[in-house]
């Protein structure tokens, strides 16, 4: 989508200096060779990644070419356009991502015949990344703080999938080995809503949530746990869990990592872990946690631009949790927005039955729902502030029932 001129621009990875160009210029060819190191892909395949690499450096952006096979080459044709006989340098941010996977996908085969159709060429980080979040939920299931109300209990469940966020194989650059302490939550969330969410959910009002997903490994366990809670206590009849229907910023989640999160689960050496896991299998037989994985979600639109069958999925629900970076910048269409702007307003194209959170750690260059004067105060004290992963955002809107 180009810049429409009533409207700040996109974030442009020509913008000297940002996060955005860092991102395709450097970070993507780092990806590229990851998943070089990580597969024993053949020689073609290989020349075909390292080409790719050598495209995003110094050339033209190429059209998508895939075969028969791949049902959404004429969507992803139609996006490039605008963008033909572009640089990688020239390009929209949040495109020159969204394209970046979709190319490496055709690169690597995924969805032609023979040996890697189908094959993730993520799956290696996914599955260290699966191990590594089970350990850690591990522990923390391990020493449970004292006695908590279903309040306390939601709070610190809803942070936990708040900073799981930070988890992320597409930006390495995060420290995640431990989340805020309790003392410095406050600091740390520059909005922080979730007294408003637990009103919400505690007054009996919410029947049906949907969470749409963003990373697999420790964040798709800490949102499996938020969802056992408020199923577990009946705090919401059903849970709809949006995930990705192939692979996508290296570590999102698919339907495959959501059944080798649950199999792990099933099989962990904590009591309380299999339990969980049991539990989650159960409401998924018994049809309180369904899951979807539209095409959308693999797309480069942004959610103004919902197809009609997601409007009147999420239509039917109380509460829509958008996980992680990339749905909030999806949500906001990925522009410069002052960072006083209204959240409300800007997503106002959301079905106005359903209430929706961002849940997201700051890993990007864009925020907006501050005070004024908040950004600036943040800049002065850390320049890095809204790419480290250091801050989070739990920032509700609620859209009471109609009459």
């Amino acid at each position: 989508m180009m810049p429409a001129p009533d409207l700040p621009p996109h974030l442009m990875v020509s913008e000297a200096g940002s996060f955005a160009e860092r991102t395709i210029v450097r970070r993507k060819p780092q990806i590229i060779a990851d998943v070089i190191q990580r597969n024993d892909y053949g020689s073609d395949i290989v020349v075909g990644l390292h080409a790719l690499a050598r495209e995003i450096s110094d050339g033209i952006v190429a059209p998508l070419r895939d075969g028969p096979h791949a049902a959404d080459v004429s969507l992803w044709r139609r996006a490039w356009k605008p963008w033909q006989g572009k640089t990688w340098r020239h390009l929209s941010w949040f495109f020159a991502e969204t394209f970046f996977y979709r190319r490496m996908l055709e690169t690597v085969r995924y969805f032609q015949p023979g040996r890697w159709h189908l094959h993730d060429p993520f799956e290696a980080q996914k599955d260290q990344a699966l191990a590594e979040g089970l350990e850690a939920l591990a522990t923390l299931c391990g020493s449970p703080p004292g006695d908590m109300s279903l309040g306390e209990e939601f709070a610190l469940c809803l942070q936990r999938s708040l900073w799981g966020n930070r988890a992320d194989l597409s930006n390495k650059t995060i420290d995640t080995s431990t989340d805020p302490e309790p003392e410095d939550i406050s600091e740390r969330l520059l909005i922080d809503h979730t007294q408003a969410v637990w009103q919400l959910l505690n007054e009996g009002g919410v029947q049906r949530i949907d969470l749409v997903a963003d990373n697999s490994g420790p964040e798709l366990l800490s949102d499996l746990a938020l969802i056992d809670l408020l199923l577990s206590h009946d705090l919401a009849d059903t849970a709809h869990l949006h995930l990705k229907p192939q692979p996508y910023f290296v570590s999102d989640a698919m339907v495959k990592d959501l059944e080798a999160t649950l199999s792990a689960l099933r099989g962990a050496r904590v009591p309380s872990l299999r339990e969980m896991g049991q539990r989650l299998e159960r409401q998924r037989s018994d049809g309180r946690l369904a899951t979807h994985d539209h095409p959308f979600w693999t797309t480069c639109l942004f959610f103004s631009e919902f197809p009609p069958e997601i409007v009147s999925s999420l239509a039917k629900s109380d509460l829509v949790i958008f996980k992680g970076d990339v749905n909030y910048r999806r949500l906001l269409e990925d522009r410069h927005w002052p960072p006083t702007s209204d959240l409300a307003a800007i997503a106002s194209y959301m079905p106005a039955s359903a209430s929706f959170l961002a849940l997201r750690t700051l890993k990007g260059e864009l925020i907006v729902g501050l005070q004024e004067g908040q950004a600036e105060q943040l800049a002065s004290e850390d320049p890095d502030w809204l790419i480290n992963g250091e801050r989070g955002v739990i920032h509700l809107v609620h859209r009471p029932p109609a009459g």
